[in-house]
């Protein structure tokens, strides 16, 4: 899968969330994707070609630093958590 496959099957995933997910996974997932599309953004303006790890990598050190500064409670970084494992597997 392309850099860009997989940036459009995420967006495609987030946007499926909104069909059937509860308020709790709909927060979770709108949450994450602000990340997702923050870490896609700034890669754009500064014209990076970044690899799916190298995209995912930034994803994770920017919800690292989220969780440090105390943004989620606890229940709201598991929802965060399972959907992000679920848009990672979107690679296999």
């Amino acid at each position: 899968m392309s850099y860009l496959e997989y940036v459009e099957s995420a967006q495609q995933f987030f946007d499926n969330l909104v069909e059937h997910a509860s308020d709790d996974e709909l927060f979770a997932g709108g949450y994450l994707r602000g990340h997702f599309d923050l870490a896609v953004g700034y890669a754009q303006v500064d014209e990076q070609a970044l690899t799916i790890e190298e995209l995912n990598a930034n994803i994770e050190k920017s919800l690292v630093k989220a969780y440090h500064n105390g943004e989620l409670n606890d229940d709201d970084k598991r929802h965060v958590v399972v959907i992000w494992e679920q848009i990672k597997a979107l690679v296999a």
